[in-house]
């Protein structure tokens, strides 16, 4: 007898998600411990009344300060 342990997951109808392939032909004995609910991850958004109003004023690519004043390149 093999053991193998799988944490199988289902979508929000209780329907399994990726389901495991087994070999052909076997007959397995399956035990479902509920582990607990997954936890959505929401997509944090910008507040309507600050979206899309930022502006960039000048170049965001170079330095403040010229690399002369760095002490990392001495």
């Amino acid at each position: 007898m093999q053991a193998r342990k799988i944490i199988l997951e289902t979508d929000r109808y209780g329907r399994l998600a990726n389901q495991p392939s087994f070999p052909p032909n076997t007959r397995m004995e399956a035990i479902f411990l509920i582990i607990g609910k997954i936890k959505k991850k929401y997509r944090r958004k910008p507040s309507s009344i600050i979206a899309k109003k930022g502006k960039i004023l000048g170049n965001i690519l170079s330095s403040v300060t010229p690399h002369e004043d760095w002490d990392v390149l001495k």
